[in-house]
């Protein structure tokens, strides 16, 4: 059985017992495996300990109870692994910014994981050229895989809202400014940018994909098309939250905006140059 594997057995089992209390001891126990071990491959592929995706899973879950069910916040807690209505209070405001009381008032539903689906053959994860990706404009009918990927690095927290996220990469498709990367029907690697500004506005990598060398590839590509924001590609704001590399802004109510930097080659009548000039919002010493 390979890590690919063993990370599934772990994860069906972890969602087959959403409702106990499991820690990392039960679940390697549970697939046959060294809890060490389990910890390595679980955190090196999904990009989060197994007690975070786990404690995520649950309180995905609760916060759905919350919203569509009349139960009680203690048997929601009880029913999220949680020994006392405290503990499940304390996590629960920890991570989605608000009490289980007010959450429920408020009647609006988003997870913080979703159950991580591999789907797709990943005929390409164990490749030895991690520079020699196929990077192509994404087209209309790449819009379901992309946001499958979309979902998959960025689940629910910041609040994902998927119809302006659509409007907003039709437009883009639409003007070639959309980038995908893709191994056979999974898209691995999406990048989203503006020719005007030489800004790179949204980019997500897939969390077993991660450091295979696909920002790269993007960044090779986009140089070529005279787009040259490297500087823009920064980590996830809180590697807690989840496995990909995602650039922000997401849009909608809880839009975040990252730190923005360009760079432009000098354009010349006849031949090419490597000076080149340099913009960013406030001082950058990384840039330099």
């Amino acid at each position: 059985m390979n890590h690919i594997e063993k990370i599934k057995a772990a994860i069906d089992y972890i969602e087959a017992n959403l409702t106990k209390k499991l820690d990392l001891d039960m679940v390697a126990a549970a697939v046959h495996y060294s809890k060490h071990h389990l910890q390595r491959i679980f955190s090196k592929s999904l990009g989060l300990t197994l007690h975070d995706y786990l404690q995520r899973r649950q309180l995905t879950e609760a916060a759905k109870l919350l919203v569509f069910s009349k139960k009680s916040i203690l048997d929601i807690a009880l029913l999220s692994g949680y020994e006392s209505q405290q503990a499940f209070h304390g996590a629960f405001c920890s991570m989605y910014k608000l009490p289980p009381n007010a959450y429920r008032e408020n009647e609006e539903f988003y997870p913080l994981q979703l159950k991580f689906e591999f789907e797709g053959s990943f005929q390409m994860l164990h490749k030895k050229d991690n520079g020699n990706w196929n990077v192509v404009f994404a087209a209309e009918g790449d819009i379901p895989r992309w946001m499958a990927l979309v979902r998959l690095v960025i689940d629910g927290f910041p609040h994902l809202h998927e119809d302006e996220h659509i409007a907003a990469l039709k437009a883009r498709i639409a003007r070639n400014e959309a980038l995908l990367v893709a191994d056979a029907e999974t898209a691995v690697g999406i990048l989203l940018f503006s020719r005007k500004t030489g800004s790179i506005e949204f980019m997500g990598t897939h969390p077993l994909y991660r450091q295979k060398g696909i920002p790269q590839a993007f960044l090779k590509n986009l140089a070529r098309l005279e787009v040259c924001s490297q500087k823009g590609l920064v980590e996830r704001f809180d590697s807690s939250i989840g496995a990909g590399t995602v650039l922000m802004p997401y849009a909608g109510e809880f839009q975040l905006t990252p730190e923005e930097a360009m760079v432009a080659r000098i354009p010349l009548e006849k031949g090419e140059t490597t000076d080149a000039t340099a913009m960013s919002y406030g001082y950058i010493p990384g840039i330099i």
